[in-house]
């Protein structure tokens, strides 16, 4: 029997010698601001979406309390 996986293992590990061998370096930076303003915008339509559930839970906790007790 014969084991075809195991007939080429390579043990052998390549490093670039030189970094032109690695790739180009990305060319594009990332604005820290932009991605703040992103976080921000996000986490802020987050809280309304939440406030409102809230809102709306007590206001209905509210309605029913006011029936019970009539």
């Amino acid at each position: 029997m014969k084991n075809k996986g195991f007939t080429n293992l390579n043990t052998e590990i390549r490093t670039p010698s030189d970094f032109s061998e690695a790739g180009k370096p990305f060319k594009s930076r990332v604005d820290i601001n932009i991605l703040k303003s992103k976080l921000q915008e996000t986490e802020s339509r987050e809280f309304k979406k939440n406030l409102i559930i809230l809102v709306l839970l007590f206001t209905l906790l509210g309605i029913l309390g006011i029936n019970l007790s009539l």
